[in-house]
């Protein structure tokens, strides 16, 4: 036998002090009354109670009482196997770590802000496979599809730039994710990738991935992170504040968002475009849209459960607390009439 919630049974080393409570407040009721007036006296004005009655429905409360505790706390035993169904979709989120995503026009910084979206956007999926590729120069799948979102939230929040090689290639970002796709098992309609990036491709066949990404069904959902406007690049602090980079003329680098790109790859492949400025992010709408979406079932696991026993404590709690409604209080006396009507 095992417990479900046994924090409940530490209630039941409450139960002698209730016991203890009722006792002192008995006496004291009973010294209160011995100063009002003598043994005598109370034996005609007021109701006489057995004792041993009242320490018999004490004894039945605290028993409903403790078996009530037992139901809370969930006893189980036994054991039977279910078969647990998801329904979901295959995501693959491209994430961009360039050196162009320090860019602060997001605050606190568009890479920082854009994990801590992912994992806000991690925590309202329910059953759908995720998996994490990150790009900058060159790209890397960083976590197959999988339902662990703890395990994928632990490479999150390690993305920084310098990972991989400088640059931004976003079609080598968008290819890596089409492989991950095709060893999933899964059909292309449950196959959606999101990519965040700020859209400063370097790479003139983007396109052409996208292109591909439609032949094989997949939907790309582009969210642009950053500011239309031009903002430069903070690469670290100084005895002198904080330093930009430069080109080697000296002139500070600016990079700014590339919708034009962004949009015409959601465009080919079917998806759709989001603007993530400084003010509101798009992953909620992002997430709209998938959960509108057809689910595919995704393959169940059998599940050894543990039987709840609950109905049987429930069940004795409710027996001790209608006996010790019934029981009366023996002992009880006819106030005898004293008076010039006798």
């Amino acid at each position: 036998m095992r417990f479900a919630q046994p924090e409940f049974l530490w209630g039941l080393v409450a139960l002698p002090v209730v016991a203890l409570l009722f006792v002192w407040a008995w006496r004291r009721r009973v010294k209160k009354a011995e100063k009002f007036a003598s043994a005598a006296m109370l034996r005609h004005i007021a109701t006489p109670v057995n004792p041993w009655i009242r320490a018999l429905r004490l004894s039945f409360m605290l028993a409903a009482l403790g078996f009530l505790l037992l139901a809370l706390a969930r006893p189980q035993w036994g054991r039977k196997m279910e078969l647990v169904q998801r329904r979901g979709l295959d995501v693959m989120v491209v994430q961009d770590i360039s050196h162009s995503m320090l860019a602060q026009d997001v605050q606190p910084s568009r890479l920082i802000r854009s994990r801590h979206e992912i994992s806000g956007f991690l925590e309202n999926l329910r059953g759908d496979r995720v998996g994490l590729v990150a790009f900058a120069g060159e790209a890397q799948v960083l976590s197959p599809l999988t339902l662990d979102y703890g395990a994928l939230r632990l490479f999150l929040n390690d993305l920084a730039p310098g990972w991989l090689l400088p640059g931004t290639n976003l079609g080598a970002g968008m290819e890596k994710a089409l492989q991950a796709f095709s060893g999933a098992g899964s059909a292309a309609k449950y196959q959606v990738m999101i990519l965040i990036t700020d859209g400063e491709a370097h790479d003139p066949d983007v396109l052409k991935v996208a292109e591909k990404a439609k032949a094989q069904g997949v939907n790309i959902y582009a969210v642009g992170i950053g500011s239309r406007e031009g903002v430069p690049i903070p690469i670290g602090g100084g005895t002198q504040g904080v330093q930009y980079k430069k080109d080697r003329r000296g002139n500070i680098i600016t990079t700014r968002l590339d919708e034009v790109t962004l949009q015409n790859i959601a465009n080919i492949t079917g998806g759709k475009y989001y603007y993530a400025g400084p003010g509101e992010f798009q992953l909620p709408k992002v997430l709209a849209d998938l959960e509108a979406r057809e689910k595919q079932e995704i393959e169940g696991t059998r599940l050894e459960q543990y039987q709840d026993r609950y109905q049987w404590p429930l069940v004795a709690a409710m027996f001790f607390l209608l006996l010790e409604m019934l029981i009366p209080e023996w002992g009880r006396r006819r106030a005898k009439t004293v008076g010039r009507f006798v």
